[in-house]
């Protein structure tokens, strides 16, 4: 079953705008899906992941381009670096020629280097997320909030999700890790990943990783890169504007993929995530990614914060519009309370719109949005 993509809408206007149109994200995040399904009958569909495929390219480059010159769709590109430099003779004979090639990547290490070195100013570059809470069908969105949003997951309704996300780490692991270089034991790397987990919505102290996994700083630095540029997580930055206030400059921890956070966490029913210590957290990993695929699956070109001063009066999310910028707090209670708003109302006069995203309703509010969180994040 395919489920229509928001990010459809940018593709198709990359796709009339630039000779090539790369799409990156995690792996069975629904990139070849949507490619098959809305091109399938216009392009030519190609994986890099086929080691045939690759043999054929590597036995003689110039004969495999001949074959796919034009309108044809290679997945899981980074596997061929030396594919970009052919991509970029073809555009560059006919550069009016728009939508000649889709790429598409799991990995942004390799990537995105050969990207920007050998295709700047002839691609357009999409990112695309698990399923948004739009995409979701509407019997499953409270599951969800903890199940996560893998289109696999949701269009067979969690079954075995658990076992699911077992498979998905291991392969992840096993394809994606060790064909990077830097990680060692990878023991102490799947050590990592749980421990970030648990430490999800919180502030990144990459020291304290370093003696709880036993390895040096550079060495967490350098995993946490590889968790980003594989969408693992990402890390959400601190406002730079001058707000008159001493900064804490640590950046965030979010998984893009809250499901995944709550499987490494160990929180598999509703009883566990709405009654356990970290409900409150997967609450805000979960808006505050829910947020993040909204934005960029739409091409916003946005930029995402967070406040916090070193007396702890915190913003949780800054949305930077460039012309435009807002600041939300976010609370799972289904109860609204005016003390909720005290950060937004002593911080928020930098702002050009306050709103308070929780689980209860949408309320009346004199200067900030009182809004329900799925109101929000479908509106």
């Amino acid at each position: 079953m395919y489920i229509k993509r928001t990010a459809e809408n940018k593709l198709r206007e990359y796709l009339n705008a630039f000779p090539v149109v790369c799409i990156t994200g995690a792996r069975q995040s629904g990139k070849s899906t949507l490619l098959k399904y809305c091109l399938g009958n216009d392009y030519t569909y190609i994986t890099m992941d086929d080691f045939r495929l690759r043999r054929l390219f590597e036995a003689d480059p110039e004969k495999f381009m001949s074959t796919y010159a034009s309108k044809v769709i290679i997945d899981e590109v980074q596997k061929v670096p030396e594919i970009f430099e052919y991509i970029k003779r073809i555009v560059d004979e006919n550069r009016s020629s728009y939508g000649q090639f889709i790429l598409t990547g799991s990995c942004q290490l390799t990537l995105m280097k050969n990207l920007t070195e050998s295709l700047a100013g002839r691609i357009g570059l999409l990112s695309l997320y698990p399923f948004q809470l739009s995409e979701v069908p509407e019997h499953l969105h409270k599951e969800s909030l903890f199940k996560g949003a893998y289109p696999e997951l949701v269009t067979r309704e969690y079954r075995l999700n658990l076992d699911w996300y077992s498979s998905y780490v291991e392969t992840y692991i096993n394809k994606d890790v060790r064909s990077l270089s830097g990680i060692g034991d990878l023991r102490d790397f799947k050590r990592l990943v749980r421990l970030l987990a648990v430490l999800t919505s919180q502030q990144l102290n990459m020291s304290n990783l370093a003696k709880k996994i036993g390895v040096s700083v550079p060495t967490i630095k350098r995993w946490i890169s590889i968790l980003e540029a594989t969408y693992i997580l990402f890390l959400l930055p601190t406002y730079h504007s001058n707000l008159g206030k001493r900064l804490v400059k640590a950046p965030k921890i979010y998984f893009c993929d809250t499901g995944l956070a709550a499987y490494l966490s160990g929180i598999d029913t509703l009883a566990a995530y709405e009654n356990g210590p970290m409900a409150g957290a997967l609450f805000e990993n979960y808006i505050v990614t829910e947020i993040l695929k909204k934005e960029s699956h739409a091409g916003s070109h946005c930029e995402l914060y967070y406040f916090r001063t070193n007396h702890a009066a915190e913003i949780d999310l800054i949305i930077d519009r460039r012309n435009s910028v807002e600041f939300i707090e976010i609370k799972k209670s289904m109860t609204f309370k005016p003390s909720m708003l005290k950060h937004l109302q002593s911080l928020g006069e930098s702002a050009n719109k306050s709103s308070l995203v929780y689980s209860g309703e949408t309320l009346p509010y004199d200067g900030i949005d009182i809004i329900n969180y799925k109101e929000y994040l479908t509106f």
